[in-house]
């Protein structure tokens, strides 16, 4: 079954490779968007594809550095009131001109109930326009980085998400997030021109695009192929140019070949394991009328049982580096100086049984099998490490379609979830991860309910000190408050390895977004 599901995937490829020219760039990834609508799902792939065809007002460069985007200029007028003033003459796809209409209407859009982009948003108390290119943005407290915060919310035109049916967020949790999959109208350098879920999209050059595209590409077709083997054969075969994650097992034969390189960097982020710590009733484990995972020496007990190098040599083979926070290299604040809790399965042991768990427990881990390096070989060998608990875990490996929706309906008690701050701030991870979940787009993240009120405090402290070297004192505080409180059980930061052909010329960025405007033919 598994040659013949190979043999379809090539023959599809194959279709496609006679159709395209020398202006055509195949880029294959190991999963698919969920849907088309921009604030529907905060995740990177999704992001870094409807990048391509929707953008913010502040954008990124290609060292990650702020430039201005869909908003020409901004400054703070008040120590809570942004001004944006908009570039003019820009257009949407569909032809309509871009105004403050649209940027209020997007950013309201993107702080609404559903929306998946609301920790970014969780500040402002006001969107108001004040003219047809000029906007205000009223912060409840002063917010030093609300243009970074900004940079992953993407603009829509309101007239036609309204004709569309798209006034309100498409829920990537469930069937609702079907209703925007199919249909995009953004101002980006490439329109969407096809859309076949978990098959291909096809995105064509927006020639009447405001900005500069260095690429050369007329159409850029990504093609979701799961299977790691498919994947490498077919950019080994040519029939596709750009491939990522190159499985870690596989990166000394792609380099050895002689039309193709592996790019390989550092990647912003990390990975972690969470857990429930909210409900009364662990879900999906044999504990009746309890939550271990309420009590810190279970989790501490967790985290020193898996052996974070014997992972990192065994799946990730050697291309990952350990983490002891839920931010890594890169990320401003990161604290260098902080250490993992050492592996020792007898500590481990001692608390389990100080809590009441000497005998262990059963439960379920869910893993995502498309989304990250090794993903669900991870997890199952994390399984195997707690079996020395006498924990017994249960893998659910899932495609991230049916994932995604599951967690972020806190539909799981243990999981795996990876995390890259889009402000490049530990801020914006701990906001999203680790702040009490309160409604208002703080802790939209905080899929376990890990609450402490102290942290919060720290984090409402950090958001509105302007003076960066008190700054880095609190940042410092919090992120030691929540490693201490085992809030997250720390894994990893994996390394970006693209597969590329030769012929192609692209920009890796550490966010791991992929911007089609810098990808070309030709040297």
């Amino acid at each position: 079954m598994r040659n013949m599901a190979l043999a379809l995937v090539l023959q599809a490829l194959a279709a496609i490779f006679l159709v395209a020219n020398a202006q055509t760039i195949r880029v294959a990834n190991q999963g698919d968007a969920l849907s088309m609508d921009p604030h529907a799902l905060n995740e990177s792939l999704q992001l870094s594809l409807t990048g391509n065809v929707y953008e913010p007002l502040v954008g990124r460069n290609k060292d990650l550095s702020l430039v201005p985007a869909l908003a020409l200029a901004w400054r703070a007028t008040t120590p809570t009131v942004w001004r944006f003033e908009l570039r003019r003459g820009v257009s949407f796809h569909d032809g309509a001109l871009f105004t403050a209409d649209d940027a209020v209407f997007s950013l309201r859009r993107a702080q609404s109930e559903g929306s998946d982009m609301r920790s970014y948003l969780s500040g402002v108390r006001e969107v108001r326009k004040l003219d047809a290119h000029t906007i205000e943005i009223e912060t409840r407290e002063p917010t030093p980085l609300l243009p970074a915060l900004l940079s992953h919310v993407y603009l829509m035109n309101q007239r036609w998400s309204e004709a569309q049916g798209l006034a309100q967020v498409g829920d990537a949790r469930g069937a609702a997030g079907q209703a925007a999959a199919l249909r995009a109208n953004g101002t980006g350098p490439f329109r969407l021109a096809e859309r076949r879920p978990q098959q291909r999209t096809v995105f064509e050059r927006n020639t009447r695009y405001w900005g500069t595209i260095e690429s050369n590409a007329r159409q850029v077709v990504f093609l979701p192929i799961p299977d790691n083997e498919a994947r490498v054969a077919a950019l080994l075969a040519g029939r596709v140019d750009v491939m990522e994650p190159v499985p870690v097992q596989d990166i000394e034969r792609v380099s050895a070949a002689g039309l193709v390189r592996v790019v390989t960097g550092p990647e912003l982020r990390s990975l972690f394991l969470g857990m429930d710590q909210h409900s009364d009733e662990l879900p999906y484990a044999s504990v009746r009328g309890a939550n271990p995972f309420k009590d810190r020496r279970v989790r501490q007990a967790f985290y020193q049982a898996i052996d974070i190098d014997a992972l990192i040599k065994n799946v990730m083979r050697g291309a990952a580096t350990p983490a002891a926070l839920i931010v890594g290299p890169g990320v401003n604040g990161f604290q260098p100086d902080v250490k993992r809790l050492p592996h020792d399965v007898a500590a481990a042991r001692a608390l389990m049984a100080q809590a009441g768990y000497g005998e262990g427990f059963a439960l379920t881990l869910d893993c995502p099998s498309d989304r990250y390096v090794n993903d669900a070989a991870l997890c199952t060998a994390i399984a195997a490490q707690l079996a020395t608990l006498q924990v017994r875990v249960t893998v659910r490996a899932e495609p991230k379609a049916q994932y995604y929706p599951r967690i972020l309906r806190r539909d799981a008690g243990f999981y795996l979830m990876g995390w890259t701050p889009s402000t490049y701030d530990a801020h914006g991870a701990l906001n999203a991860l680790a702040a009490c979940p309160r409604g208002e787009g703080a802790g939209h993240f905080n899929l376990g309910g890990y609450c402490n009120p102290r942290l919060d405090a720290l984090l409402l402290q950090v958001q509105t000190q302007t003076d960066k070297t008190r700054r880095d004192v609190l940042l410092r505080e919090a992120l030691l408050l929540q490693a201490a409180d085992i809030a997250y059980i720390p894994l990893h930061q994996q390394a970006l390895a693209w597969g590329v052909s030769k012929k192609i010329r692209l920009v890796q960025m550490a966010d791991n977004t992929m911007p089609f405007k810098w990808m070309g033919v030709g040297p």
